[in-house]
């Protein structure tokens, strides 16, 4: 009997998930030590002497995706694809897609234009030489492309990138655009060219954004607020996009004594991480943002600009 209505609550959750909406699935892929949180205490000249748990973390979301057999879009952080790229081989082999997520981790605002053109072609050409496969999308380390650097948008255009997922419409202490649309836009620029942006998901909440994307909101707030989150979506017909990082899912990383309040951010609920990704994968349907590109219709989604400041 026991079996019988466990069968039928698979049927079930296989049944909602083949009528709702496919949302999308990212991974940032870059190490515990290399987060802006510890950024102050780190240098990155010192990151060669941490011990590496990048390759052990990404493989153990691999064969999570194997299990649920979804595929999600890897951005690729480049100074992790010259040191492995082997690493960044196994995860185009194994069917995700790879994007970009710069070379050195740095916030986008605090570069030169010029800065931010040498490291983001210097990561691409990191990651299409270790997988041989051609790069598209980019995420900006820290959602740093805010009002102070849309020039950013107009970079990426001209190097050829048709995607970027940087652009959170909130308002955050290191990030954010708060008038930003919700949903995905298209960005006309300088040269001519589009650039499709698709931001990380958030809710209204009493007139106020509120971030319901991943990472460390989907391991501190409450787990019912994530799922409010997806049927918010799914009731719009919109698909959600979401992310984590490799190091999420590892409780026993290293503890790095930086600030309080960056210890709290990185830290908490690491070990319920992975439980909550795997129930989530249970209840929703995911795809690569390559795969939702190609699903758009043509005449979605509309032109948007957000204001300099």
């Amino acid at each position: 009997m026991v079996g019988d209505d466990s069968i039928s609550h698979t049927s079930d959750l296989a049944a909602g998930r083949a009528t709702s909406p496919r949302h999308v699935l990212s991974i940032d892929l870059e190490d515990y030590f290399q987060v802006e949180a510890f950024a102050e205490v780190i240098a990155r000249s010192e990151w060669e002497s941490y011990p590496s748990r990048v390759v052990e973390n990404c493989h153990r979301l691999l064969d999570i995706f194997d299990r649920y057999q979804v595929k999600a879009t890897f951005f690729v952080l480049g100074w992790v694809a010259k040191r492995f790229p082997g690493l960044v081989r196994e995860v185009h082999d194994r069917g995700h897609e790879l994007a970009c997520h710069s070379y050195w981790h740095r916030k986008i605002y605090s570069l030169s234009p010029a800065d931010f053109r040498a490291d983001t072609r210097l990561a691409r050409e990191a990651i299409q030489q270790a997988a041989s496969v051609a790069v598209s999308g980019y995420r900006a380390p820290t959602w740093s492309i805010t009002s102070n650097s849309l020039w950013a948008l107009d970079i990426l255009a001209e190097e050829g990138f048709s995607y970027d997922s940087s652009i959170f419409p909130i308002h955050h202490d290191l990030y954010g655009v708060p008038g930003a649309s919700r949903y995905p836009w298209t960005y006309a620029s300088a040269c001519g060219n589009t650039l499709l942006e698709l931001p990380p998901a958030t809710v209204p909440v009493l007139g106020t954004n509120m971030p319901a994307a991943g990472g460390g909101y989907f391991r501190i707030l409450p787990l019912r607020f994530t799922e409010w989150a997806f049927r918010h979506f799914e009731n719009a017909e919109k698909s959600l996009v979401f992310y984590l990082h490799p190091w999420e899912i590892d409780p026993d990383q290293p503890r790095i004594r930086g600030p309080l309040k960056s210890r709290l951010r990185h830290y908490t609920n690491l070990a319920s991480t992975e439980d909550r990704l795997e129930h989530l994968l249970q209840r929703y349907s995911f795809q690569t943002f390559a795969e939702y590109i190609r699903g758009l219709s043509p005449s979605a989604p509309e032109q948007f600009k957000p204001l300099a400041g």
